[in-house]
């Protein structure tokens, strides 16, 4: 039986815990001990502890007689552990991390991390710190292989910089799926080489609207990411065990694409980027030959640059109306035989999948393209409405990522997502039967940035819920346990403390009914009617 987590305070729970007397204290005698496979998370380790230490930490081939060592191996057999499991065992003469794996390897070295002191997370030297870890055996595997966190960069641009932090961040809870929402209606963020006015106009617009009403602040804002950084993000993520999936939206929310190439839209009519969100009603046109040209020459420069087998395009909330008064649209929906819009929103989609499978690439979309017809290959993402019809589909063997409203979503105020209800929601619906279980693959947390603003807010939003979805996407169902996961919580954010991630305070994230009334009643009504 699994012993208590005592005081050991990792984040997500590993599977199994035999906490052992004793400590041992790295040094500045202490080596690293890893083999060709296991270099690259030499390098990353080393890099970790020694600029708070002050310590060499010197990488060999061979444990030194009589020296104490960070023994990294790959290539352990053992089929329980799969490709992203470990065993850690720390003694009082040593570590050792083995994984079938090297990415095994890097997720044991995170469990590493959160054993030391928070204050390894320093990126200078800390004096009279002793940097030691309890003696402990951890046997370690995740629950899901698709444990994710979307960004939105379209209704705000983050920098590369802020960027690389998030992929730092998720690497700490073994997070390994970066889904890079990069292109809205707000703004269009990738350079294309063919298309320059898609970054030269689509990137930019003249303010942000920072409430449901009113007028735009008149700052303008914007920016797009080079496909040098892109390449440069992906290598940085890959060295994390993280994939890094992009999405680029279609049909709808592509109002700053056709703001720069007004012809792709249905009426061919110049359109101004929005500055606040909602759902607007020009999308690409589904009747146009040139649309699908373009496309299909912007997933040809987008593809090279991402290496994972999946490609997310999006398909949520395209009104249909343009696509209604369009006379190319009703053209091509007549002389293909389909019933209405829907259908013809099928046919824009596996016409995109199946290029995109020319290239090796898997579709991803929300669970608005779920209908007869589509593409086998595809991946559903549910976010809202339509579970039955997802159930149907994980019973057919089609692959789903959850991602539900009000439970992952950390764009919603806390009033609305708790902190608990975060970390509570089971991801596999009760109603499936354990081979349609099998077809969830993981879980998604995404936040979507219409009112972030800044990478304050951005950390408030994702901290601490985001820790807790990372909990359910590695650990199993059995092994939650929310008082358990906030005893540990308060130890992860002394860690965050020292990462500088400015997470939202624990009085706010589990209000009570009363609170949760009044926060929603303070967005409702005028300020005035809502104090004193």
């Amino acid at each position: 039986m699994t012993q208590p987590m005592m005081d050991i305070h990792v984040i997500p729970r590993p599977v199994t815990v035999t906490q052992r007397p004793g400590i041992f204290t790295i040094t500045a005698a202490t080596a690293i001990v890893a083999g060709p496979a296991c270099q690259s998370q030499a390098v990353y380790l080393r890099d970790l502890l020694a600029p708070p230490t002050g310590f060499p930490l010197t990488i060999v081939d061979a444990v030194p007689a009589g020296q104490p060592a960070i023994v990294l191996r790959a290539g352990r057999q053992d089929g329980e552990l799969g490709e992203e499991g470990y065993t850690l065992t720390v003694t009082a003469g040593g570590i050792a991390i083995d994984a079938p794996t090297p990415v095994g390897v890097f997720y044991g070295i995170q469990t590493l991390r959160q054993l030391l002191p928070p204050a390894i997370e320093q990126r200078v030297e800390v004096a009279g710190v002793a940097w030691t870890a309890p003696c402990v055996a951890i046997r370690d595997y995740p629950r899901f292989r698709w444990r994710g966190y979307m960004l939105d960069v379209g209704r705000h641009f983050w920098d590369k910089a802020t960027i690389l932090r998030v992929l730092d961040h998720m690497a700490l809870q073994k997070l390994n799926v970066f889904h890079w929402h990069l292109t809205e209606d707000q703004g269009w963020r990738i350079e294309i080489k063919r298309y320059p006015r898609l970054t030269d106009v689509g990137a930019w617009r003249p303010g942000t609207k920072h409430h449901l009403l009113g007028a735009h602040d008149g700052v303008p804002h914007g920016g797009f990411y080079t496909q040098a950084e892109i390449r440069a993000i992906v290598a940085y993520a890959a060295a994390r065990a993280i994939m890094v999936v992009p999405e680029i939206e279609l049909p709808g929310h592509a109002t700053a694409a056709l703001a720069a190439y007004p012809a792709l839209s249905c009426r061919g009519e110049a359109v101004e980027i929005p500055c606040g969100g909602g759902i607007f009603p020009d999308l690409f046109c589904a009747g146009k030959e040139e649309v699908f040209t373009f496309l299909e020459h912007v997933l040809d420069e987008v593809v090279p640059l991402f290496p994972a087998p999946f490609f997310h395009i999006g398909g949520d909330e395209a009104p249909k109306q343009r696509w209604k008064q369009c006379p190319e649209c009703q053209y091509r929906l007549r002389t293909h035989y389909l019933q209405d819009e829907h259908p013809l929103q099928l046919y824009f989609t596996n016409r995109i999948a199946a290029h995109l499978a020319m290239h090796g690439r898997r579709i991803i979309g929300w669970n608005d393209l779920l209908q007869p017809g589509l593409i086998d290959s595809a991946l559903i993402q549910y976010w809202v409405r339509g579970r039955r019809d997802v159930v149907e589909a994980l019973s057919m063997g089609r692959q789903v990522i959850i991602s539900r409203v009000f439970a992952t979503y950390l764009d919603y105020p806390y009033f609305l997502t708790p902190l608990r209800d975060a970390y509570n929601f089971e991801p596999v619906f009760a109603e499936l039967t354990a081979e349609a279980a099998q077809n969830v693959i993981g879980i998604e947390a995404p936040l979507w940035c219409e009112w972030v603003p800044d990478q304050a807010r951005l950390d408030y939003q994702s901290y601490p819920r985001l820790p807790a979805i990372a909990e359910t996407g590695w650990t199993p169902a059995r092994l939650k346990s929310y008082p358990d996961f906030r005893r540990r919580l308060l130890h992860l954010l002394l860690r965050f403390d020292e990462l500088g991630i400015r997470y939202a305070p624990l009085a706010e994230v589990d209000p009570g009914p009363l609170e949760r009334g009044r926060r929603a009643l303070a967005i409702l009504l005028p300020q005035s009617k809502t104090t004193g």
